[in-house]
C-alpha cells in the first residue's frame, strides 16, 4: 500500500450538500477499493490565481489516503467524469 494525497477543487457555486456529498463520495470510493482514508481536510472557498472556466473561486479539499497503485487511476477517472470537480491533482508521498 502506497501513501497518496489528492487535492481537488469543487465548483464554488454548488450547494453545501453537493460539496459534502462529493467529498464523501470520493472517500467512499477509496475505501470500497480497499484503501484507507487518513484525513479529509476541507479548506473551504479560496480565490484562484487566474480564472478557470470563467470562475474566480472554488472549494478546496485535501485528502490523504493509503491504497494500492490501481486506486489513484480509478479516482482520477471518477473525478474527470464529475461535473462539480474543476481541477484535481493526485500525488504519491
Amino acid at each position: 500500500m502506497n501513501k497518496y494525497e489528492v487535492l481537488y477543487i469543487l465548483n464554488g457555486e454548488a450547494t453545501d450538500e453537493i460539496k459534502s456529498a462529493a467529498a464523501d463520495k470520493f472517500s467512499a470510493l477509496i475505501t470500497d477499493l480497499g484503501g484507507t482514508v487518513s484525513t479529509v481536510d476541507k479548506w473551504g472557498m479560496r480565490k484562484f490565481a487566474y480564472p478557470i472556466n470563467y470562475k474566480t473561486e472554488g472549494y478546496y479539499v485535501l485528502m490523504n489516503f493509503e491504497a494500492t497503485p490501481e486506486v489513484p487511476a480509478e479516482l482520477e477517472r471518477q473525478m474527470r467524469n464529475d461535473e462539480n470537480v474543476i481541477r484535481f491533482m493526485v500525488t504519491r508521498k
